[in-house]
């Protein structure tokens, strides 16, 4: 049995064959989850009903597990910054959001060095997140 927050199996087991560089996807309820990612990444859907779980809520027990060394986000074309992007920014440490737009943000999570996505029920529009994994240090 582990003791830290995450427990989740198939979590663990992409996360545990992801190295440097990998990202990690965590994708509101609106995202394309099938067709928004590299087909060979791991999926893992906690979207159980609208609103659980949330994107900070994953997010939050991930970035308790993983050196994040980037954080992109999807920006709307012609809004003002989505109000959850200061959520992202605080259970970051302050991490610098790299803002793209959102067919940019598809391609990048298709690219093939994303390992994992994990689907939430988020209902907060444009509450996705790719995180590149960094390193741990010595």
């Amino acid at each position: 049995m582990l003791k830290n927050a995450l427990l989740h199996p198939e979590i663990l087991k992409a996360l545990g064959s992801a190295g440097h560089g990998s990202k990690v996807l965590i994708a509101d309820g609106n995202y394309p989850f099938t067709t928004g990612a590299h087909a060979a990444a791991a999926r893992v859907y906690l979207n159980l009903a609208p609103g659980l779980l949330k994107a900070t809520e994953v997010l939050k027990v991930l970035a308790e597990a993983i050196p994040v060394e980037t954080a992109e986000v999807m920006m709307p074309a012609e809004a003002p910054e989505p109000p959850i992007f200061s959520e992202f920014r605080k259970i970051l440490g302050g991490l610098t959001l790299r803002p793209i737009g959102r067919f940019e943000f598809y391609e990048a999570a298709r690219r093939s060095d994303t390992a994992l996505v994990i689907a939430t029920g988020e209902q907060r529009t444009y509450a996705n997140v790719l995180l590149t994994i960094g390193v741990v240090p010595p």
